[in-house]
This record gives C-alpha cells, structure tokens and sequence, in this order.
C-alpha cells in the first residue's frame, strides 16, 4: 500500500480501519516505521480515549495514511474533520472482530462514502458468512488469499485441557501458574466483569497480574501494555477483544480460563504464543458439561488436544523448589559490589554448616508453597467422581423441598446452564453443587435452589447486566413447584392440559388463566397484573 501512495499528495489516500486501541496504535507504529525513510510521509492513529482536537490536528497537517477505530472515524466524519473521499485504499484489519463487537453499521456506512473505484483489503484470521457478505457486496471480483490453513494453529503450539469442577475453576488456575515458575502468559476470560474478577484475586494472592479490558482508560491500558511487554508484568488478564492489539514477543503459556463463545476465536487467542519460530502452550479449563467443546475446536484447528492432570501440591513444590535452584546456579554474582559486605556475611554465617546454610536459603523462598499445599486436595476430575458428582445433582434437583426460582432470560437469550451456574456462583458467591435442576425455556428459565440460599442469589444477581446478552436480570421466587415440567417434551407435566410446571388451564406456563405465564393474561411471574413484569420489561 505505502509503494502505491503518493506522499507529495497531502489528501488522505489509505485508510486502515481495526476493532481496537491497541492494534491502531499497534499498525500506526509499523506503518511509520515502513515509511520511515519516504520524504513527507505522515501516518495518523485515530482512536477514542484520545484528544479528538489533537487527532485533527494531526490530520490537517497532511496525512496520506489515517489508522482508525470505526467510532472515533464516524465521530470525526461528522464533524468534518476528516475527509475520506479520495481514498484510494481501503483495508479492513480484523474484520470478523469488528463484526462481533457491532460495528456492522459503521462500516457498511464508512464503505459507502468512499469513492466507488477504491481498492478494498480484508483482513480476518477467520472467514465467518458476514466477512464473505461485506465481501460479496463491497469489492468487485475479490480475490482470496490463505495464508497457511484456514483456522489452523500454529504448528509449535502444545494444546493442553484439564478437567475441573466448576467451583474449583480458580484455584485449578492458580495450580497451573505455580506448576510453571517462568511463566510469561496471558489468561482469557469470557467478559470483562470476569476478567476484572480473576486479576483482582491473583493480584490479591500474590501473583504479578493485571488486567485490560474495555472499559479501562487510554491512559490505564498504555500503563498495562508498557508493563507486560517490558516484562515486568508476569500475566495478564485479558478479554478477546482487548486482545486483539496484544503483540508481544516471547509469550510462554496462553490460559483460557474459559472457552470463548466462538469457537473460532480460540485461534487468535492461541496465536498469541509461539511466535516468531517459538513454541507454547495453550492450556484450557474445561468443567465436565464442556468436554465436548474440546473436540468441536480439534476440529476447527486441526490439532489434538492433550489432557493433562492439574498438578497436586507435591509436583508443584517440587517444581518450585528446582526452578529456585536453578535460577540461584545462574545468578550474576557481582564481586566487586559484595566485597565491602563479605566479611560481616561470612561471620554472621559462620555456626552455620554448608547444609544448614543452603536449607534456610532454599526455605526462605520456598517455605510458603509448602505452607499452602500441604494440605491440598486432588481438583482432577475422572469419569467416576463426574458420576457421582452429576447423581448427586440429579438427586438434589428431585427433591420437593427445593425453591424454585424464576430467571427473565432463556434460550432466546443464548442463555445455556453453565453460563446460568457461573453467573449464579461468582455473584451470589455460592457453590455449583447448591443449585439443583436447571429448566431454559424459550424467554426464561427456571432454576431450583435450596431455600436457604435463594434470597442471596436474588441479591446478588437482581439488576445484573448479562454481558452476554445485554439484559438486565430478574430474578424472583417461581409460582410452581420445584422440578415441575421439563421444557414441553411432555406436555401434561406438573398440571392439567398442555401446562409447563404445575397448575393452570389450557396452555398455561406455571399457573393461572389462558395464555398466562405464571400470572393473569399475557403476564409474566406474578399472581396479578399489577405485581406482573409486562412484556416491556423483557
């Protein structure tokens, strides 16, 4: 693109557009560096989190090349500080991204207010329909160009599973990190709350982690970049998104802390180790309901995953103990800057013995992983305690005593019973095993719980925005029996003709008149229309 630029031109003539802050900042820099040597060229990043006047400037002053965010560039055509109508190049960077984060609109808007006879790039790791259509309806006879295998994985890359219980999820985490001492990695989470979440307990724990996500400053996500790619950050909590602009060398171990939602992201979020001829890992935590996650991604990806055993207290202190010994036998020593020290060291050590010595130094790092895992249980999960562990939720989720309680979003909603559980377990702070049967209907789900702890999951979860589907919950006691119906198979579960859960006339959902859903005509989870949530609040 910079060879077919004319940089005596001061109109802007390309224009990059990415899903991201970082990966604009990212392709800004190399482009400049590309151009670096050509007379009058002026590469321009327009982002938000920045001074839009600052950003104008920029521009005014002539830039051939404009790298931008779709937001802030719809922002900026509007007020008419920028001026794309002598484009000569279009690229799309990260196209499929840009797709999921919404931005559908402003591209489809941005295509068409650039000149017809313009060159158009697209960019994905990935070839979802909604590239092919932006393909089919805004490029004339394009052609494909693949780059290795279309959604494979880095040949260098190790893939690694192990199996958990949902409850156990962070402290298998935490496992995984001490079972590897020099690790240099980037954890993924699903949403930004969670994200959030599992940094602020490993920061709290110890460990030299932070996080980036959306809803973090300019200013806050350039302090985390700098860190992690100077090395001084160990980990880093990351979401899909934000992840995007991430391109630091020397990444040991990617952790997906939960599969991502789409399965073909699991290949940008692999990718970011073992680069540039290196090897990694891409390790995954999997509950016993996602195993079948595992091989749809084989399938993409091409590759077999490994299970492996997440490590008992024993194999990580033994782990420990030799990475410690090993970076004492490469330490630097500094003669010269000892040497005024050397003779109050040797007699402050001199009733020890060369044994005891190297005990208490050894000790002094390594007595806290003793301390903590001395007692540490086995968190692998094998197909006979996966038994165990699902009869025993069967038979909770039978009993008549539990409490049922009603949930505003459903199948509709992509709403599945592991999210529901994760939802339920990081906000209420309860465990998986207190929460019985699960029923997803098409607009809301039923879910039985143990009386004891139903009010605090309505605390803990009532106004919550579901990330994953933008709703604001609503969680209230059900007016039907617990494990009553089961979603339609038998339509004459729990209550008279065609009911779904106990009670009711024709074709009632929980109770009460024609058409009702646990309530008065066409209301929803209330025995009157005055306590009822209309149709409105879903």
């Amino acid at each position: 693109m910079i060879h077919h630029i004319d940089f005596s031109d001061r109109t802007t003539q390309a224009l990059v557009i990415c899903p991201t802050r970082e990966l604009c900042l990212q392709i800004t820099k190399d482009l400049q560096s590309y151009s670096k040597y050509i007379p009058q060229a002026n590469v321009v990043a327009i982002y938000g989190g920045a001074s839009i006047d600052n950003q104008a400037r920029d521009i005014r002053r002539g830039a051939q090349i404009v790298v931008a965010t779709p937001g802030r560039l719809m922002d900026m055509i509007d007020r008419r500080k920028v001026d794309i109508s002598s484009v000569q190049f279009v690229v799309l960077d990260e196209a499929d991204e840009m797709l999921n984060m919404g931005f559908k609109e402003d591209i489809d808007i941005i295509l068409k207010s650039v000149p017809s006879d313009r060159s158009t790039w697209l960019f994905s790791a990935t070839m979802p329909r909604e590239v092919a259509s932006i393909a089919k309806n805004y490029m004339k006879n394009p052609q494909e160009i693949t780059v290795g295998k279309q959604n494979s994985s880095n040949e260098n890359i190790e893939h690694q599973y192990f199996m958990i219980r949902e409850k156990d999820r962070y402290f298998a985490l935490k496992r995984i990190i001490d079972f590897y001492p020099e690790v240099f990695g980037i954890i993924f989470c699903r949403t930004k709350r969670e994200t959030q979440e599992v940094s602020d307990k490993l920061i709290k724990d110890g460990y030299n982690c932070e996080a980036i996500h959306g809803d973090l400053s300019q200013g806050q996500r350039d302090s985390v970049m700098k860190k992690f790619r100077e090395r001084t950050l160990q980990l880093l909590c990351a979401t899909d998104v934000a992840a995007r602009g991430i391109d630091v060398s020397n990444i040991t171990h990617v952790i997906n802390y939960n599969l991502p939602d789409d399965i073909e992201n699991y290949t940008h979020r692999s990718g970011r180790t073992a680069r540039a001829g290196k090897s990694g890992f891409s390790l995954v935590l999997v509950n016993t309901k996602e195993r079948n996650r595992v091989r749809d991604i084989e399938r993409v990806i091409k590759k077999d995953f490994v299970q492996r055993m997440i490590p008992n207290g024993k194999e990580i202190c033994e782990k420990q103990l030799f990475a410690l010994i090993e970076r004492m036998t490469k330490v630097e020593v500094n003669e010269k800057g000892i040497a005024p020290y050397l003779d109050r060291i040797n007699e402050s050590l001199a009733s020890l013995s060369k044994e005891d010595i190297i005990k208490r130094f050894v000790s002094a790092e390594f007595n806290r992983f003793i301390d903590y895992y001395k007692h540490s249980e086995d968190l692998n999960v094998t197909m006979k305690n996966d038994r165990n562990d699902r009869g025993e939720r069967r038979e909770r989720g039978d009993r008549n005593d539990m409490q049922s309680l009603f949930f505003n979003v459903g199948d509709m909603d992509g709403v599945n019973k592991g999210m529901l559980v994760r939802l339920i377990c990081d906000n209420a702070g309860i465990a998986g095993n207190q929460i019985g049967r699960i029923d997803i209907r098409r607009e809301f789900t039923f879910c039985d719980v143990d009386p004891s702890i139903a009010k605090q999951i309505m605390d803990g979860l009532n106004g919550l925005v579901v990330e994953e589907t933008g709703r604001k919950l609503r969680v209230n006691p059900a007016d039907r029996p617990s494990g009553g119906g089961d979603g339609g198979r038998d339509r004459n579960k729990g209550g008279g003709g065609k009911s779904y859960g106990g009670g009711g006339g024709r074709k009632s959902y929980g109770g009460g008149e024609k058409k009702s859903y646990g309530g008065d005509k066409k209301s929803f989870g209330g025995p009157n229309r005055k306590k009822s949530f209309s149709k409105r609040d879903y």
